[in-house]
């Protein structure tokens, strides 16, 4: 089966990047981007987003980014969805969810996970499975985490098997 490509804003976690990096050409190569700016590893803000952006959709988007001024978090703590993904849960959770708020106002047609899912701030890392848990993936992670890490973009990403890129990004806190 073929996935339809979709987009994604999002913000990049440079510092998880080889791992996540890894996990997907260790499950599905295709999903590897050789897009040398696209980062892998993200904390989702909206997404799906629209997949034919208009100029003034784009321009929104770079309103809110520059709406929310740069911030740090950390990457520590792991948790598992009843889905079996697990995930890191950055700390603090609120800029994140301030980002998703604004965006998901100014894109109501583009609910939070297709509105399947609550949008709850995380960092994918894999799926559980007989041979994946939390304890297997922290053991993976090694020294990867604590990581210490800084939002300070927003990037629009497009993901399709063996055409996964980034499209656009932004610098958060911007405005004025």
């Amino acid at each position: 089966m073929t996935w339809p490509g979709h987009s994604v804003l999002q913000v990049p976690v440079p510092p998880l990047e080889p791992f996540v990096r890894g996990r997907h050409a260790h499950y599905d190569p295709a999903w590897v981007s050789a897009d040398p700016s696209f980062v892998h590893a993200h904390v989702t803000a909206l997404g799906p987003w629209l997949a034919e952006p208009s100029p003034a959709d784009l321009a929104s988007v770079a309103e809110v980014a520059a709406s929310v001024e740069p911030f740090d978090f950390v990457l520590e703590r792991l948790a598992t969805f009843a889905s079996g993904i697990v995930h890191l849960v950055p700390e603090p959770e609120a800029p994140f969810r301030t980002l998703t708020e604004r965006l998901a106002e100014a894109f109501p047609q583009c609910p939070p996970y297709a509105g399947e899912f609550a949008p709850v701030p995380h960092l994918t890392l894999d799926l559980r499975s007989p041979d994946v848990s939390e304890e297997s993936t922290r053991a993976l992670l090694g020294d990867v985490v604590p990581a210490r890490c800084r939002a300070d973009a927003l990037d629009l990403s497009w993901y399709e098997a063996d055409g996964c890129r980034l499209l656009q990004r932004w610098p958060l806190g911007t405005r004025g």
